[in-house]
């Protein structure tokens, strides 16, 4: 049976570049409720189906059953976090910064109506300084992880016949991953402006673990929006591009992957909270590699993706499950008691009891007294 494989775009670039170019959504945050999970006390669902991840494969031996069950987490919404840099942490904003999904409503003027997108919380402090936060999620996305379905306990199954045949990794489709992704040509975000003067990046890494910060622009307008980066590098005529040639096997596919927002508040802008609301990243970018089918199926033959793909994906899950077992421990050490029992009432309960008593006493003495 062929298999498909890959040529790089640049062998065939003189047949016009348009042709190669393609559009993807990075993420897409409407596509990130939580639909599993059921918390015990609430039974409101906590994690998003699609993007849950179980980190119990790194924890030691000395958790029970129980608690390795409860050792999940994903994309939802309310597990991404926000991260201060030195200048804008204090107390209070390391406590009040929070992201949470928010809901749009039904009647609104945009294709988004009555689902619920990202909104965001950041105390800046109040002093003149440069100050900057990252939303980020609650784990590095995984690139290799394998395309599989979980059911409402977030427990993943075992892929499918016909998941194994697309080709695609479990974070591709808008949940945080573009695969096949050459020179980007232009970036979009689409987010509500609340007339906030602050900036606005996007952070993607790429498949060589390199973070790049894309500058899409300033935040003060008011209502929905889409900002748009180009790439002013990009060169649009084939003529004068570097033409690159590389072996066609056994290289593997490049891509991009979601890292997270950052927003940068200059030092004269008034401090104080900023809100924020996105709905999802884009992206325009030439292919590194045209599929075609091989006469042999090289992969199949040698086996050497696989094998680093596997090794890749092995070594993110070791990343990912270490962190997230500390902060485990850390949520089952914290004080779960949002009250005092009070002394007061104990006391008044004790006194009533005391004068009850008191009052019983005196009546069964004096009874005897009047029957004389």
């Amino acid at each position: 049976m062929k298999k498909t494989f890959y040529f790089l775009a640049a062998v065939l670039l003189l047949a016009g570049t348009c042709a190669f170019a393609d559009e993807a959504t990075i993420i897409d945050f409407t596509m990130l409720d939580a639909d599993c999970v059921k918390d015990a006390q609430s039974g409101n669902f906590t994690e998003n189906s699609h993007t849950v991840m179980d980190y119990s494969v790194a924890a030691g031996a000395t958790f029970t059953n129980d608690q390795k069950s409860l050792m999940k987490t994903s994309l939802a919404l309310p597990e991404w976090e926000i991260k201060l840099n030195s200048s804008a942490t204090t107390v209070a904003s390391a406590a009040l910064s929070e992201v949470v999904a928010a809901p749009v409503k039904s009647d609104a003027q945009v294709p988004f109506a009555g689902k619920k997108v990202m909104g965001a919380r950041i105390l800046f402090p109040a002093i003149t300084a440069n100050s900057s936060a990252k939303i980020v999620p609650a784990f590095e996305i995984p690139a290799y992880e394998p395309l599989a379905s979980s059911d409402e306990n977030g427990t993943r199954k075992a892929p499918t016949a016909e998941e194994k045949a697309s080709g695609k990794t479990l974070f591709e489709g808008g949940y945080g991953v573009v695969k096949n992704v050459g020179t980007i040509k232009s970036l979009a975000v689409t987010t509500m402006g609340m007339n906030f003067p602050h900036g606005l990046y996007v952070l993607l890494k790429d498949n060589d673990g390199v973070e790049r910060r894309y500058f899409m622009g300033y935040l003060g307008f008011d209502g929905w929006k889409t900002l748009r980066w180009n790439n002013p590098n990009y060169i649009s005529e084939v003529r004068t591009r570097e033409i690159r040639v590389y072996p066609i096997y056994p290289r593997g596919l490049p891509f991009v992957k979601f890292d997270g927002f950052e927003i940068t508040r200059d030092a004269s802008h008034v401090g104080g909270d900023f809100i924020g609301y996105f709905k999802d990243v884009k992206i325009i970018y030439d292919k590194a590699l045209l599929t075609t089918d091989r006469d042999i199926a090289d992969e199949d033959l040698w086996g050497i993706i696989t094998k680093k793909e596997s090794d890749n994906q092995s070594a993110e899950m070791l990343r990912f499950g270490t962190k997230q077992v500390d902060r485990y421990l850390e949520k089952a050490k914290m004080a779960q008691e949002n009250s005092f029992t009070s002394s007061l009432n104990t006391a008044a309960a004790a006194n009533n009891a005391q004068t009850t008593q008191g009052a019983a006493a005196t009546t069964t003495t004096t009874a005897p007294a009047a029957a004389q």
